[in-house]
């Protein structure tokens, strides 16, 4: 019975901001940051940590010596090193927890990233010990990931919006029509909120701090959802140099990200326009998919719907619905493999 329940296949979420690993048959069983911590050594490095410890590393200051780094950008490999490592560590850990051979791995990414990059994801994850690597775009796995039913006739659009990247799909038919990609993402929400606070109140806050204030805080209207959350920040007066202290409100929060979400709704929309018009106008009867990380967001949905003129909807775990995908592809790959994409 375990021999059919369980399996050696392991879908991965290989994101910017968080990276988390599937095991089918067991779940999900690591959710952790896309960090890495090196030690930097003369000319060589070594890595310190991955994932949580090297998150701890971060937040106790470590010594000049260790650096922190992201080796996500934008979706994609920055630091090929640290990301080969940080997958073989998580790889590892998987192994080690249930025991069984080199697996097979589905890695998610972009849906506008290029034949070079996605190679670069597939040559990390077969280094790191894979035995077959298979790639899907996020967005895709994103729309099985919440249960749309795709292999019917209906067209549906998904916008999975992660740490570096908003992907958009559209299915029909069981079928991929469209799928693109922008720069503009969870991020980008980070650094708007950075810039407005160093703009209006002259402030100077870390990304960590900004990361926080959008998810305790952040809001893409200014009429929160039942959320009358005001922030208390501090940070160095770029003026007077020294410390001080500002409240933040609903209102400011949605100014400070107006520019991301309208990036987002013209995103959106030019992805509606460029739709063969049957499948555009059953797109637009039905609401939109937000999905990944971004999605969470207190009323970008309704911030979205009033730009596009078109309902979106979140589904419960928007965070998941990728890597839930990505497994239900792996448990069906000869009915599903139709999905996948090229190194």
């Amino acid at each position: 019975m375990l021999a059919g329940t369980f399996s050696d296949d392991i879908a991965i979420d290989l994101g910017t901001a968080n990276t988390l690993v599937h095991v089918v048959g067991r779940g999900i069983i690591i959710d952790e940051p896309s960090v890495v911590a090196v030690l930097a050594r003369g000319s060589s490095r070594e890595v310190l940590a991955v994932g949580l410890k090297a998150k701890a590393l971060q937040a106790r200051r470590p010594p000049e010596r260790i650096e922190i780094i992201r080796p996500l950008r934008d979706g994609v490999i920055a630091d090929f090193i640290a990301t080969e490592e940080m997958l073989r560590q998580f790889i590892g850990r998987a192994k080690t927890m249930l025991g069984f051979r080199r697996p097979r791995i589905l890695v998610c990414v972009p849906a506008g990233a290029t034949p070079v990059e996605r190679r670069a994801v597939y040559e990390t994850a077969l280094s790191a010990g894979a035995r077959r690597v298979y790639l899907i775009e996020e967005p895709v796995a994103a729309a099985l990931g919440a249960d749309l039913p795709i292999d019917g006739r209906a067209a549906f659009m998904v916008v999975d919006i992660g740490g570096g990247t908003t992907d958009i799909a559209v299915l029909a038919e069981g079928n991929v029509v469209q799928a693109r990609s922008l720069k503009v993402a969870g991020n980008a929400m980070d650094e708007a909120i950075m810039r407005h606070v160093r703009r209006k109140h002259h402030l100077v806050i870390g990304e960590a701090n900004a990361e926080r204030i959008k998810i305790e805080a952040g809001t893409a209207l200014a009429q929160p959802n039942g959320r009358l959350v005001e922030i208390h920040i501090k940070g160095r007066d770029l003026h007077l140099g020294r410390t001080k202290e500002v409240v933040l409100t609903p209102a400011d929060l949605a100014e400070a990200l107006a520019r991301p979400v309208v990036e987002m709704a013209e995103f959106i929309c030019r992805a509606l326009e460029d739709l063969p018009p049957q499948v555009a106008a059953e797109v637009i009867a039905r609401s939109i998919l937000l999905t990944g990380g971004g999605a969470q967001l207190d009323r970008l949905d309704a911030a979205l719907q009033a730009r596009v003129g078109v309902a979106f909807a979140v589904p419960l775990t928007p965070m998941h619905c990728v890597i839930r995908g990505s497994a239900a592809v792996l448990e069906s790959l000869a009915t599903r493999e139709h999905l996948l994409i090229g190194p």
